[in-house]
């Protein structure tokens, strides 16, 4: 946050400020440096307050300036983009500045000063101060009143000795409040005092205090100098470090507890958490290529060799897949995922989900599959964590170029070697230049019609079925695994009727399909704030299925059903991929407990909002979003008897929180739990396949409780969930009833005013129709 606004100081309190918190005071006064003399050499540490191998300036007092730094906020807030939003960053900078509010309240902190970067004395400027309203003769008055008093320590020793305080005539005392008013609510001075432990919150405090300190022993000669530069930059700049003198004297406690928060808070330097990797020479082997290019293949190949191995995937799904594949090609192979644990006798190798690695465990080879993945907004700290943490003598990654710079830097910061293996598709992705026109009818065999949201694909899926001859299998990412595989299977047999796949984004990873053409019904999609065009490396990911070497169809097309959106998917096509220059990371429980113990008596919510604010990351990394844990958090208050661990794992619980039935489950999960009784599912078995929209949207939201369920089962002691069988049968069973539901939907979608109003518009044609302008459709004559 503001990382255009905060400036790291180059002066001597730097020096002292790195000694704060030490009980010897002749070791204090031993450090510290007068500003007064021109040829003093004054130590500024390259790093916050730490470093061993300082940088020497010389600073004299009347020509004082302040240098540029680095500064990382608490704030983690993500975009798209996986880059912090500086604009919304400096709205809320600008709405902290703006407040004088004096608060001892340490939950609005907002920034921490994350380093101090080496000095570059030409870069030092005079346009640090955000508002610069310095007029000729009060810039005068400020040069005189830094030639009068250029060592800030011998001032503050003096206001200190003071006995007398001076006798004001009204307006020196009306300006000296407009003065101190203007320090207050310098967004500079806040910043700057980050970086001896003084937080947001308590800065206007602290000026407060500072200010009845000056006015109780500051000379009349020192006024008069101030009265005269007035409320501006240049008096700022004038008491800052006399401030600083001041809060290191007057708040050692407040300061020393900051200081304790944002220690526990420190996620800098992530390759050091995982000490035994370290002391590993590992070999990375990068597979970097577009889909169907072989690279899982030969990483899979090196996995099957190896005497053991892990596999991590993205997906349960395609988890499965490996576990399958790999115990028909004779490698015994245990499956690892939240809700499942399937364990063969004499089994070397693992296929799990990503979140899933342990990394305490080692390996011959390891594949990270879907490397990219590091830079997701919210799941990416499971790749990071992989990536840095298994002790593997070879680590095989697959994925985009999109990550590849960012995975040297890591190697480099790690020791490890890196191994770059670059792949070409097997056959190049043709776009066809000649759309379906808007018309569904134009589908063929072997399509797959990829809209982005449910009702689309329901949609879609009826209009062909109604209009042609082809029958359509369904996947999208509310299904459960195995109802995608079956559906994945339906599709991939050419010995059926089922020669369409209407899909959602899932279909980008995790399933091998026979795809012919890949398209895409709309390049746009709904955020959950407005519609917006589907991101280019989606689009890329998502067309890149089609086509398949060793199957049916080794060619790969890819068009549109509107003329109007080809050329779009020809540009995504064309670029490159993004370059990634941060990967995600996310705090372990060990690390949350630590930080709690700095800040008792909070909810858990405020917990992880608290450690948002006060995190520290290095420049490669982001914090991933938590936003859904939080959510849970706040449902889970009024449960007593959880301990922080209990709360940290059923937060972390796969939940869709915009699910009230799936909410409720949750919560009385976690209230059977308090109570120290056995956790059991209160829902019954549907007796029959879907019949219309809200019995599917009923079966779908089933199978989510009862997964939820079996994830929890792994958190805890059986003895707390002990019903985990009978739960695995319930949702193989729904699984199979959402799998029969999907195969004979003919239902129309009901609106969302439908929905709420509990009945049906009429339907004057019988069937699908949608605006021309959206869709052509060919009508019986």
């Amino acid at each position: 946050m503001a990382r255009g606004v905060a400036r790291i100081f180059n002066r001597a309190y730097t020096s002292r400020a790195r000694l704060l918190l030490s009980s010897t005071h002749t070791l204090r006064e031993t450090h510290r440096r007068s500003l007064a003399n021109p040829d003093s050499h004054l130590l500024l540490p390259t790093t916050r307050f730490s470093s061993d191998n300082p940088v020497r300036i010389h600073l004299p007092w009347n020509d004082y300036k302040f240098g540029f730094g680095k500064v990382r906020s608490f704030s983690s807030t993500v975009d798209n983009n996986n880059e912090n939003n500086d604009e919304k960053e400096e709205e809320e900078e600008e709405s902290l500045v703006n407040s004088d509010s004096e608060s001892d309240d340490y939950d609005e902190e907002e920034g921490i000063v994350n380093e101090l970067g080496d000095v570059d004395d030409s870069s030092v400027t005079s346009d640090v101060f955000c508002n610069n309203n310095n007029t000729a003769e009060s810039s005068e008055a400020a040069r005189a009143l830094n030639a009068a008093y250029h060592d800030p320590l011998a001032l503050y020793k003096d206001l200190r000795a003071s006995e007398a305080r001076a006798n004001l005539q009204r307006n020196e005392w009306d300006t000296l409040h407009e003065i101190f008013a203007y320090f207050s609510q310098s967004g500079w001075a806040a910043n700057q005092a980050l970086a001896i432990y003084i937080n947001k919150s308590f800065f206007p405090t602290a000026v407060s205090k500072f200010r009845d300190f000056f006015f109780d022993t500051c000379n009349l000669e020192v006024i008069q100098g101030l009265v005269r530069v007035g409320p501006t930059d240049d008096s700022v700049k004038f008491l800052f470090p006399v401030f600083v003198e001041f809060c290191i004297e007057e708040f050692p406690e407040e300061i020393k507890r900051f200081k304790s928060v944002v220690d526990s808070a420190d996620l800098t330097k992530p390759a050091t958490w995982f000490p035994f990797a370290r002391a590993m020479k590992r070999k990375i082997v990068y597979h970097c290529g577009p889909t169907n290019s072989g690279k899982t293949y030969n990483a899979l190949q090196r996995f099957m060799e190896a005497e053991n191995g892990l596999y991590c995937s993205p997906l349960r799904l395609l988890a499965m897949e490996v576990f399958d594949k790999v115990n028909a090609l004779g490698v015994y192979c245990s499956l690892l995922t939240g809700q499942e644990k399937k364990h063969v006798p004499f089994a070397r190798h693992v296929s799990c989900t990503v979140e899933m690695v342990s990394t305490d465990e080692c390996y011959e080879v390891a594949v990270i599959d879907e490397i990219q993945m590091m830079a997701d907004p919210s799941r990416g700290h499971a790749w990071t964590k992989a990536l840095l943490g298994l002790k593997a003598d070879e680590i095989h990654l697959c994925g985009d170029p999109s990550v590849l710079e960012i995975v040297r830097k890591m190697c480099g910061e790690t020791g490890d070697e890196l191994v770059e293996e670059h792949y070409e598709r097997f056959k190049p992705l043709v776009v066809e230049g000649k759309t379906l026109l808007g018309d569904l009818k134009n589908v063929r065999s072997g399509d797959c019609v990829v809209a982005f949201s449910r009702r689309e694909i329901f949609e879609v899926k009826m209009a062909i079925e109604k209009h042609t001859k082809h029958r359509c299998c369904v996947i999208y990412g509310a299904l459960p695994p195995e109802t995608r595989r079956q559906q994945a299977n339906l599709f991939n047999d050419q010995e059926n009727e089922y020669d369409v796949l209407v899909a959602s984004d899932a279909v980008g990873m995790g399933l091998n399909l026979n795809i012919r053409r890949v398209v895409f019904y709309s390049l746009s999609k709904y955020n959950g704030d407005k519609v917006v065009p589907v991101p280019a490396s989606q689009v890329k990911q998502i067309a890149g299925r089609a086509g398949r070497r060793g199957s049916r169809y080794p060619d790969g097309l890819t068009t549109t059903l509107h003329l109007e959106d080809l050329t779009y998917l020809i540009e995504c096509l064309q670029q490159p991929f993004d370059e990634v220059k941060k990967v995600g990371l996310f705090p372990f429980f060990e690390q949350i407990e630590l930080f709690a113990a700095k800040v008792p008596d909070m909810t858990f919510s405020k917990l992880l909002e608290h450690f948002g604010k006060h995190c520290r990351l290095d420049g490669s990394y982001f914090l991933c979003r938590h936003d859904h844990v939080k959510k849970v958090a706040n449902m889970l208050e009024k449960v007593q008897g959880l301990s922080l661990e209990d709360r940290f794992n059923f937060c972390f619980a796969p939940v869709n929180i915009r699910n009230p039935k799936a909410m409720y489950h949750l919560y009385r999960m976690a209230s059977t739990y308090s109570q120290d009784m056995p956790v059991n599912v209160a829902m019954g078995m549907p007796k029959s396949s879907a019949r219309n929209d809200t019995e599917l949207l009923d079966l779908e939201s089933r199978h989510q409780v009862l997964s939820m369920y079996l994830w929890l089962s792994n958190q805890f002691e059986e003895k707390n969930f002990p019903f985990v069988e009978k739960v695995e049968a319930m949702a193989t069973n729904i699984a199979e009833l959402l799998g029969e539901s999907l195969t004979k939907a003919n239902w129309k979608m009901e609106s969302k005013e439908e929905v709420v109003k509990g009945q049906k518009k009429e339907d004057g044609g019988g069937g699908y129709e949608r605006p021309a302008s959206l869709i052509k459709l060919v009508r019986n004559k």
